[in-house]
């Protein structure tokens, strides 16, 4: 890569990276939009997630992509610094159609070389993604076509699961998904869910109530990475007692280098309702 070409990264609100890291690698956001009957509010700028707890008994919002004109007005701006590349690494196709209206953008911007990614994730599961991309461009040792093909299989390498107490807010929010909706609540049944290859929701597991449920998805990522090297990020949604211990439990073991802790985004909030817990994971070696 030659030293003088500048490169930016685009990514969305639902990537969950805090704000020390999006500083770190120079990330461009793209505010997903939290609607409320009187009032549009752009995700993470305007509104805070313990916001949107606080109001979800008068009301629980809807939400929407970023909007063209914002995606639009930000590439003008990096092409007016002079970048003449951007990667924009979006969440997944599956659950937003943010990846498509960029995708559909970038073609009016014929003079700077514009490449939409398909994290096929969320959350911390689209923010690995991200980070990874900061480092590459960081490292300067890739030519851009080298650094897409790299994130591509970077993305195989990345997986996340979660609890949530109800699935009122997905049915809600309408990203149920695979999301089996006919789990009981008399049985207490609680569901352990991922994302599947195509980028959407699934019931990976069902599980009798919630310490069971948590417990699990411990279990899974601890099957899963099979004692090789990961990084990990412990995510809640208004949940941070139950979210520290699990980020206690995985700061002991040796196979963990980098460790992400925080509360999700409040659009994801919107869509999972308050006593989410995740974890996501990256497969270094």
């Amino acid at each position: 890569m030659s030293l003088q070409e500048k490169i930016a990264i685009i990514t969305d609100t639902s990537c969950d990276l805090p704000q020390d890291t999006i500083d770190k690698y120079n990330i461009h956001l793209l505010p997903l939009k939290i609607i409320y009957q009187d009032k549009e509010y752009d995700d993470r700028l305007e509104i805070s997630a313990e916001e949107i707890y606080a109001r979800f008994a008068e009301e629980v919002p809807t939400t929407s992509m970023p909007s063209r004109d914002t995606a639009a007005k930000l590439f003008e701006s990096l092409r007016a610094q002079g970048y003449q590349k951007i990667l924009a690494i979006l969440l997944s196709s599956g659950l937003s159609a943010t990846y498509e209206m960029v995708e559909n953008l970038r073609k009016e911007f014929s003079d700077i070389d514009i490449r939409v990614i398909n994290s096929k994730s969320l959350s911390m599961g689209l923010g690995f993604l991200v980070v990874e991309g900061g480092k590459l461009l960081e490292e300067k040792k890739m030519q851009f076509e080298e650094i897409i093909q790299s994130l591509k299989k970077t993305r195989e390498r990345i997986n996340l699961f979660y609890a949530i107490p109800t699935l009122e807010y997905l049915r809600k929010g309408g990203r149920i998904g695979l999301v089996s909706a006919t789990l009981g609540s008399l049985i207490d049944l609680k569901p352990v869910i991922s994302i599947n290859e195509e980028g959407k929701y699934y019931s990976h597991a069902k599980v009798r109530g919630r310490k069971k449920s948590i417990a699990r998805i411990i279990e899974l990522v601890e099957e899963l990475s099979n004692g090789r090297q990961i990084n990990v990020a412990v995510m809640h949604g208004d949940a941070e007692e139950e979210g520290l211990k699990i980020k206690e439990y995985f700061e002991k073991k040796p196979n963990v280098k980098e460790i992400f802790f925080g509360q999700i985004s409040p659009a994801l909030v919107v869509h999972t309702g308050p006593g989410l817990v995740g974890i996501c994971y990256q497969l270094i070696d």
